[in-house]
Parts: structure tokens; sequence; C-alpha cells
């Protein structure tokens, strides 16, 4: 396999690149691509008020704990604190007011378990999402681009591709790099199309696969079946609002580029193109539904926390049927 270079990145940053689409003030990118009428459209798949969660439980118990031969890059899994307790109130441990109440908070890095990617959270050389300069990302936050800035969408029609299930696996194998060609065969196979501004959750398997095995060892940073570099141009051409998979990074590992080039597929979907991208995604509940019904599309909704200055945030995905 050819492994994807320097040169090649700097071909499909030119090939591909949205920088002005929507404006030179721009700070969205692709979730420009849902208009008011695909929301109507999509609110009409609401038929039996069936919701469906695509969210990870946000505790102790998240992927962020286990072993991996990569480096952690400061996340952990979340840490939830108790401020006041119902055992302080049958005690008499009161605030001034009287009042018995709980109260509680939680630590954690926003990226830490089912989240959004924000146009802030991945760089092009020193290039973010619209040709902002990188340094618009200080230790203040994002300057430019910051996941509040799309606090009014994730909203419209989304679409799951059961890949694996069209493959007929419980999980595609590590390392298994996804192409377009399976992305389209999946579609044909569930009887679905992808439009301009759908929402596309891509199912692997493999988020799955850890939660049977009872261990989350090697999934953050480790080998992972995901979207082959060779995606960008049926990602580009598609039009599609955001993408998200059951995977710690949504693109294959080992990556397929030289030494030195991590994750190259992030290099131009996030600042190139403009996709907001999800990952962690816990995609089984709704594989199931989809399966038993035969409908896989249905309206979606996963806002992102409006953290000003954030480049991404944690969300709990609905699919609505």
């Amino acid at each position: 396999m050819k492994k994807v270079t320097r040169d090649d990145l700097r071909q499909a940053a030119e090939r591909f690149k949205n920088w002005g689409k929507w404006g030179a003030d721009d700070e969205i990118g692709t979730l420009n691509y849902t208009r008011p009428e695909d929301i109507v459209r999509a609110a009409g798949l609401v038929r039996q008020g069936k919701v469906i969660s695509m969210a990870l439980n946000f505790d102790q118990y998240g992927p962020q704990g286990a072993k991996s031969k990569y480096p952690a890059m400061g996340r952990i899994n979340p840490l939830h604190l108790m401020l006041r307790t119902g055992t302080d109130a049958y005690s008499g441990v009161l605030d001034s007011r009287g009042i018995r109440a709980a109260d509680d908070l939680v630590v954690m890095p926003l990226q830490c378990g089912t989240q959004w990617d924000g146009l802030g959270h991945v760089f092009y050389e020193n290039w973010m999402w619209n040709g902002y300069d990188c340094r618009e990302v200080t230790s203040a936050g994002a300057q430019k681009a910051g996941i509040e800035k799309t606090k009014n969408r994730m909203v419209g029609r989304g679409v799951l591709l059961d890949v694996a299930r069209a493959k007929g696996v419980e999980q595609l194998e590590d390392g298994y790099a996804i192409t377009s060609d399976d992305l389209e065969e999946t579609a044909r196979k569930q009887g679905v199309r992808i439009g301009r501004g759908d929402f596309v959750i891509v199912r692997t398997g493999q988020m799955e696969g850890k939660l049977r095995q009872g261990s989350w060892d090697g999934y953050p940073g480790g080998d992972a079946p995901g979207f082959s570099f060779q995606t960008l141009e049926w990602v580009h051409g598609s039009e599609i609002a955001a993408l998200a998979s059951d995977t710690w990074g949504c693109e294959v590992r080992p990556n397929e580029s030289e030494p030195g080039i991590n994750q190259p597929w992030h290099w131009i979907t996030i600042p190139i193109i403009g996709l907001t991208m999800g990952e962690i995604f816990y995609v089984a509940d709704l594989a199931a539904d989809c399966a038993a019904d035969g409908q896989y599309e249905f309206l979606f909704v996963a806002p992102a926390l409006p953290i000003t200055g954030a480049v991404g945030s944690p969300t709990n995905p609905l699919a609505i049927k």
C-alpha cells in the first residue's frame, strides 16, 4: 500500500479546500450544508416516538484509562464529585439557608467520551479552518471556530451506515481501511442515499468488541478500523454536514501515512474541508433497531455544549424515529 506523503497532503488540501465557500468569516464549515427545509423533512421521519441515544455514560469506566502504546495527551475519564449529598442533609449539615439538596461537579477533558471534534481541534500546518492562523487558538481558547458557534446546529437527517453488518461481520478488523466503495455499497444494501446536509454515522463494531471483552485496552489511539485517506473525495463530494463513528479517531489505524504524519485524514477533513467530526459514538442500540425495522434514517439531534472557545465538546447524540 502506498503511504500518504506530505505531497499527497498538499495535493489533497488544494483539491478539497472549502475555505471561503461560506464567506471569509465562516466558523462552522460543512454544518452550513444543512438548511431549514432539511430539518423540516428530517422531522417527518419521526413516526414512532422512539428515542435512541448514541452516547456512552460519562463516568470512570470510559475508554481513557485503558492501556495503549500511544500517550493519552492528558485525557482522563470524567471525575464526578459531590458538593452536597443526601447524607449531609440527613445529618443536618445544611447551608445557611437550610436548603436540603444535593449538588455535584464534573472534571473532564471535553473529548474523553462521546464527543464532537470542533473546527479548532486540528490544524493543517499552521492553519485552521477557513484559513485562520492556528495561533487563534490560545491559552484562553479558540478565538475562531470555537464549538459554541455550532450551538444551534447538529440537527437534521441522520443516516447510519452499518458497514460491519453490510459485510456480514460483528466488527471490522483493526487496521481495515473503509473505502468510498464500502460506504456506497452499505448505503445501497440498506436502501438509503446520502444527501447534502446529512449527518452520517458509521458503525465498525469495534466499540462493541471492546465492551464484550470488558476492556478498553488498545481503544484510545490504538489500531482500529476506520476511514481510508481515499474517502476524502467521498466526504467532500457528498456535502454531508458531519460524520461520526464508533471508534476513538474515525480514521484507520495504523495510519496509512509515512512516519512523522499522524492522523492524515484529520489534517484534511477538519481544517481544509471544515467537517465537524463525531468520535466514540455508541451505536449498538441504534444498529440493532435499524436492522430490525429496516429504517436507517432518522431525525438526528446532537448539540454540542456551547463552551466558549472550546475545540471539542461532549454530546448525547439522539436518533429519533
